[in-house]
C-alpha cells in the first residue's frame, strides 16, 4: 500500500468497491437470513463478490503490521455492515501465521461488541479464532468461559470456534465440555451452534460422539440433536432419534 494511503482512503475505497456490487436481489432478500434480534445492516452484495474484494484489497496491505491491519478489521467491524465485516474477517484469518497469544484480546473483543449475527458470528469465529486455537491450545479454556456468558453470540461462539478442530479430531473431551455446558440452552441459535460442533466431531470420532448423543438425548433439545447425528450412518441416527 502507498505510504500515503490513509485509513479512510482504504475503508473508503472498500465501501466503494462493495456498493457498485450491490445486487437488488441479494439486498432484497436478506432479511430472509436473519431472525428477530439480529441487528445486521446489509450492502446486498453476494458472499462470493465480498470475498474477492476483500482479497483484492487485502493484497494492498499485506505487508502492513499486523496491528495497522487489525486496526482496519476494527473500523470495518464498527459499521455494523455485514459485508465490512466478512472483509474484516478476511483479513484476520489471513493474518494467521502472524498470530501471538496477545491478539486473544482483540479478538475475544470482537465477539463481545460487534458480533450480533450468526453470519459474523460464524464467519469469525470458524477461521480467524479457529485457526488461534489450533496455534496456541491452551486458549480454548477461554471458550469454556464463553460458554457461560448471558449472549447468546458469544455462547454459539464458544461452539463453534472448534469447528475446523473439531473436523482434524482435536479438542474432543473440551467439546463435550462446551457441549455439556450448553446443553440446556433455549435459544435455537446456541443449540445449532453446539450441534453443529457435535456433527463435526463426528467426522473424526463418530462412535464417541454417537455415545454422547444416547446419553443426553432425553434432555438435548430437538434442534440440537439432529444437527449433531447428521453426519453419523442410518442406523446410529435412528437410534439416537428413538425415545
Amino acid at each position: 500500500m502507498n505510504s500515503t494511503t490513509t485509513n479512510e482512503t482504504l475503508l473508503e475505497a472498500v465501501r466503494d468497491a462493495l456498493k457498485e456490487k450491490v445486487d437488488p436481489k441479494t439486498r432484497d432478500t436478506s432479511h430472509r437470513f436473519f431472525k428477530q434480534g439480529e441487528a445486521a445492516r446489509v450492502y446486498g452484495v453476494k458472499t462470493a463478490e465480498v470475498r474477492k474484494i476483500g482479497k483484492a484489497f487485502f493484497s494492498q496491505i499485506k505487508t502492513s503490521p499486523k496491528e495497522v491491519i487489525f486496526d482496519f478489521c476494527e473500523a470495518l467491524w464498527q459499521s455494523n455492515y455485514l459485508e465490512e465485516a466478512v472483509v474484516a474477517c478476511i483479513w484476520s484469518e489471513a493474518l494467521s501465521k502472524q498470530y501471538t497469544p496477545s491478539d486473544f484480546t482483540i479478538l475475544e473483543r470482537w465477539v463481545n461488541t460487534y458480533v450480533d449475527n450468526w453470519v459474523a458470528c460464524d464467519t469469525l469465529c470458524n477461521h480467524t479464532i479457529g485457526d488461534f486455537v489450533m496455534k496456541y491450545p491452551d486458549y480454548v479454556a477461554e471458550l469454556m468461559l464463553w460458554a457461560k456468558s448471558p449472549n447468546r453470540w458469544v455462547k454459539r461462539a464458544a461452539a463453534v470456534s472448534l469447528i475446523l478442530p473439531a473436523r482434524k479430531g482435536w479438542f474432543l473431551r473440551d467439546i463435550f465440555e462446551i457441549a455439556d455446558t450448553l446443553l440446556l440452552d433455549e435459544d435455537d441459535m446456541v443449540q445449532k451452534g453446539y450441534g453443529w460442533l457435535l456433527k463435526s466431531a463426528s467426522q473424526a470420532h463418530q462412535q464417541e460422539v454417537f455415545e454422547y448423543v444416547l446419553t443426553n438425548k432425553a434432555e438435548m433439545p430437538r434442534t440440537a440433536l439432529r444437527y449433531a447425528i447428521e453426519k453419523l450412518p442410518e442406523a446410529m441416527r435412528r437410534d439416537a432419534m428413538s425415545k
